[in-house]
């Protein structure tokens, strides 16, 4: 492993490369899903390789292998000093990096149980158990499933970077899906879309609770076909922690990536409203929003200790106090706009550049009780859990949909109600903020699934907040 590092990185500067590194990954990864009492599905992967990046002539290139060799470390970096070559034909630009202070580590992460050493027989027993505790007359589909990976990880560059990092992820979660033969609800947990996931051991999945919590899944999921519709018009809302994840990530965490802003996912993915001039000067939310870009928070899935640019875990404020404050940034970006590399340049797999991730994008907690946050609510919804999702190309208007609500009457948390939906306007909405909770409510979600870039990439991401309130919400559809 190392004479390929060091076979790259030499021919790299022999070949006229100003920069160059080398990420070389390691990574094995189960997943295990079981539905309506079968074994469904599972999957064991392991994957190597190595890619090379490169400045020459002002421009980049980028080749990769997964022959981990001495020769093809020359081969691989001798052909990425050609696609720079051949790129700096055409550049707009020459590619500048900001500085940063480069680092020699090796950081193990330590687990209390290895999820590889859980015998796989085990692992199908506990699902199969989740199966038939969620089994009742009206649920139609029965899910769980985990996940689980470990990922070693090489970075080394021409400025003397040499980095060592282990990654282990467990994660998984449970859902029921209900009918009455009119229609069909759903009731996921710990949140939707695959459940939560943490840079933890086995122990995770024993920590998450999915045993206490099956039957009540599968409960809630036939009390949502007997529940009366969600009302609509203008109201207050109290959002829980697994649908403020989600809030986070589409309308803070995809507007703050400077490659999004600077045009580059434009014919992808979008722009974002949140352009340079605005740094600083603008009012995003109300006082009490203050959400951090924070790679280095214990456990969270969407933190390591140094990024794919071998630039070491930081914590930012993306806004402080309601003002825009910070971007998530690349050494390249931050050149740019003249700011400091803040961490944020991740890759989906070896044969991948790395490009601009969220990191643990996170609402701080505030100072409130669940029971305070619903006492200031005379008419409005207290609502959890994301079921839909929608979002324009500049992140400015949005319409969520969560899998269930409860209404709120004068200060009180009143009847479930069925599909509940919500929209705005990114900075209108956030501005509308006047209630966070505090910390006793506070959850890190695991997000394993966010796209971007071409070809698409699929990165680890994940997102912090407790309960917050919000006034004047438009909820269901407009009838103004």
């Amino acid at each position: 492993m190392q004479e390929v590092i060091e076979r790259a990185l030499l021919t790299s500067k022999k070949l006229g490369a100003t920069y160059a590194d080398v990420r070389l990954i390691e990574r094995v990864t189960e997943d295990i899903s079981v539905s309506n009492g079968e074994v469904k599905g599972i999957k064991k992967r392991l994957a190597k390789g190595f890619g090379v990046r490169v400045i020459v002539d002002g421009a980049w290139g980028f080749f990769s292998s997964y022959r981990v060799e001495p020769e093809e470390g020359a081969h691989v970096a001798e052909v990425a000093v050609s696609i720079a070559r051949a790129s700096a034909k055409t550049k707009i630009e020459d590619a500048r990096l900001a500085p940063i202070e480069v680092y020699e580590d090796r950081v193990p992460q330590p687990v209390k149980v290895d999820p590889f050493s859980v015998p796989l027989n085990k692992k199908i027993d506990f699902l199969l158990s989740l199966d038939k505790l969620m089994e009742k007359p009206g649920i139609i589909v029965r899910s769980s499933s985990m996940h689980f990976s470990r990922e070693w990880k090489t970075f080394a560059s021409l400025e003397g970077a040499f980095i060592e990092q282990e990654r282990i992820v467990s994660g998984g979660g449970i859902q029921a899906i209900a009918t009455d033969g009119r229609e069909i609800q759903v009731r996921s947990y710990p949140a939707s879309f695959g459940g939560d996931y943490a840079r933890k051991g086995y122990e995770f999945i024993e920590e998450m609770k999915l045993e206490e919590n099956a039957e009540r899944v599968s409960n809630e999921a036939l009390m949502l076909l007997k529940a009366k519709p969600a009302p609509t018009g203008r109201m207050d809302l109290v959002i829980g922690p697994y649908q403020m994840a989600l809030q986070i990530h589409e309308s803070v965490g995809h507007p703050t990536e400077l490659d999004r802003v600077l045009g580059e996912e434009a014919s992808f993915a979008g722009t974002s409203f949140l352009t340079p001039e605005k740094l600083h000067n603008f009012q995003f939310g109300s006082k009490y929003v203050n959400i951090v870009a924070d790679a280095t928070v214990d456990y969270a899935l969407g933190g390591f200790a140094y990024d794919d640019e071998g630039v070491k875990a930081k914590k930012v404020y993306l806004v402080k106090e309601g003002v825009f404050t910070g971007y998530l940034n690349s050494r390249e970006t931050a050149q740019r706009l003249g700011l400091e590399p803040m961490g944020a340049m991740r890759a989906d797999g070896w044969n991948r550049q790395p490009i601009i991730r969220m990191t643990s994008i996170n609402l701080e907690p505030g100072n409130m009780t669940l029971d305070e946050l619903v006492q200031g609510i005379d008419n409005g919804l207290l609502i959890d859990v994301n079921k839909s999702w929608s979002i324009d190309q500049k992140r400015l208007n949005f319409q969520f949909g969560t899998e269930f609500g409860y209404e709120i009457k004068n200060g009180k948390i009143q009847d479930m109600v069925k599909n509940p939906s919500y929209s705005g306007i990114t900075y209108e909405f956030w501005r509308s903020c006047d209630g966070v909770g505090n910390e006793s409510y506070y959850h890190i979600l695991g997000l394993p699934n966010c796209g971007k870039g071409e070809p698409q990439q699929v990165m680890e991401v994940s997102h912090g907040s407790s309960y917050a309130r919000f006034r004047n919400v438009t909820v269901g559809v407009k009838n103004e």
